[in-house]
């Protein structure tokens, strides 16, 4: 299938091409720009007083300095291709890039360093044992001069070294966020914030100044061959430098903190917001990498949380959940007034023996999510499914002073809903409320919160009689006369029992013929 541009745009494989592009041509641009400047330097500023033998001298060192970068330019140009495809072959393999591989690709803007720097190191030492060679044959060029030959051709090459640092970090973030995206940056590769904003002023500002004052330490020193012409020439040339160089090398320097910060920022943002899925490439070696790396971790750790939480909300109910994450959560219990709904399938095991178990499962979360969907709009709470029946709980783990309104109103709904929305089953509902037991019970390995008392047995026992009745909805009176008169008045007494198991007459009460509400 034939790809499309973006496609083609957005492949690993033709962003390490453009890389590699991009850093040989900024490599090559950078260098023959450092070495115009040194030229300059060298031709203009460094011989001080503009005597014949200075410019004959200093014009065998424009020579030899160009012949110099003759050979070393391409060198460093074949040697960056060659190391940035070393350190990115794993791509072209369309593979998972090694632990070692990883490393050497983050190390790259310090080998980029330590080569730029070591070339123009070796040019300043040839270009001062050139200069005292000539001093030696009889030449003209003094100590001072060779002196001053070799300052200027060492901070241009450690401006460009560190220049060069800059822009393969800044180049290499793309293949290096492909790297990174499974996460595993536990330790620095690169230079800290600290070390990297010394390493742009050193480079922006640091070296020209520096070259002004060895300028004038030197002019100090061989007042005779330095002229008021030259200084002023000198000054203008470390200034721009400084100026229009020293701009480009700290703009990268503070981009390169500043970048990674930001994305940090922009993904707390996106925390803050409820989205807890967003991760942040991590592109940085340095400590950066290190928190970018560290805020997707947390964020996946909080994307977990927030999973477990809600499963935990969904087993045991959002109000026991808020209430165990908000306080200790120690075994035992409480007594409190509650409310109980006990809603129980009639025929569950006809059921079961007639129809698949994938049809069951199928009938019984329709089923359920009747019951649920109806209790929570009444403010209860879900304590348990046992099977085919479910234990609604009014009063707990919160206060409710009109918990019996709550659960009359909820069983007079959800008896006229599963009648309608699940015809295919018949349940029997039983409501009572009382005094019970709510908390903790098992153990500190295994515990569950559960409510605990008769009200519980009751309902439970009526859901026997509802299923008897032709509204299969059953009630204890005594709850009744504890709800309000408005919802009194939508129930009437059907008759006395003495449920199962128990020795004390029930009064049993059903919803109005008249009930719509």
């Amino acid at each position: 299938m034939t790809k499309t541009l973006r496609e083609v745009f957005a492949s690993p494989r033709f962003i390490v091409r453009l890389m590699h592009a991009v850093l040989v041509l900024v490599l090559l641009v950078a260098n023959f720009v450092a070495a115009g400047i040194t030229m300059l330097l060298v031709v203009f500023v460094v011989p001080g007083r503009a005597t014949e033998a200075a410019r004959e001298a200093l014009g065998d060192n424009a020579w030899f300095l160009l012949v110099f970068l003759g050979v070393v330019i391409p060198w460093v140009l074949v040697w960056s291709w060659r190391a940035a495809r070393s350190v990115t072959r794993w791509i072209g393999a369309d593979r998972d890039p090694h632990e070692r591989e990883i490393r050497q690709l983050l190390r790259a803007p310090v080998r980029v360093l330590v080569m730029l720097g070591g070339a123009w190191t070796v040019a300043a030492i040839l270009f001062t044992l050139f200069n005292v060679w000539q001093s030696d044959a009889g030449g003209s060029v003094t100590a001072l001069l060779a002196l001053r030959v070799y300052l200027v051709t060492q901070l241009t090459g450690l401006t460009m070294a560190a220049f060069g640092y800059l822009v393969t970090e800044r180049l290499l973030r793309p293949v290096a966020a492909i790297a990174l995206q499974q996460g595993g940056l536990d330790h620095s590769v690169l230079p800290g914030i600290t070390r990297r904003q010394l390493l742009g002023w050193a480079t922006a500002t640091g070296s020209p100044v520096l070259g002004l004052v060895i300028i004038g330490i030197l002019a100090t020193i061989d007042r005779q061959g330095v002229t008021t012409e030259r200084l002023a020439l000198a000054m203008i040339v470390l200034g721009s430098v400084a100026l229009v160089f020293g701009m480009a090398v700290e703009l990268l320097a503070a981009r390169a903190v500043a970048d990674p910060v930001r994305t940090v920022r922009a993904g707390m943002t996106d925390v803050r917001r409820g989205r807890l899925d967003v991760r942040i490439p991590v592109y940085d070696a340095s400590d950066l990498g290190r928190l970018q790396d560290g805020f997707n971790r947390m964020a996946a750790d909080l994307q977990d949380r927030a999973r477990l939480r809600d499963l935990f909300g969904r087993h045991v109910g959002e109000d026991v959940a808020r209430a165990a994450l908000q306080q200790e959560v120690r075994l035992g219990g409480e007594e409190r007034e509650v409310c109980a709904l006990f809603v129980d399938i009639v025929g569950s095991t006809t059921l079961a023996a007639e129809r698949g178990p994938d049809e069951v499962v199928g009938l019984l979360n329709r089923f359920f999510a009747v019951v649920v969907e109806t209790v929570a709009d009444h403010g209860g709470w879900v304590n348990k499914f046992q099977g085919d029946a479910a234990l609604v709980v009014f009063g707990a783990p919160v206060d409710q002073p009109d918990a019996p309104d709550r659960a009359l109103h909820a069983a007079r709904v959800l008896g006229r809903r599963l009648c309608t929305e699940v015809p295919e089953l018949q349940a029997g509902i039983g409501v009572s409320g009382g005094v019970a037991v709510a908390g903790y019970i098992g153990s500190q390995q295994r515990l569950e919160y559960t409510v605990i008392g008769d009200p519980i047995n009751e309902a439970a026992r009526l859901t026997e009689v509802a299923k008897d009745l032709d509204g299969m909805v059953a009630v204890a009176g005594r709850l009744v006369q504890q709800a309000s008169a408005e919802e009194r008045a939508r129930w009437s007494h059907d008759h006395h029992e003495t449920l199962r198991g128990r020795t004390a007459s029930t009064d049993v009460m059903v919803p109005t013929a008249a009930d719509d509400g």
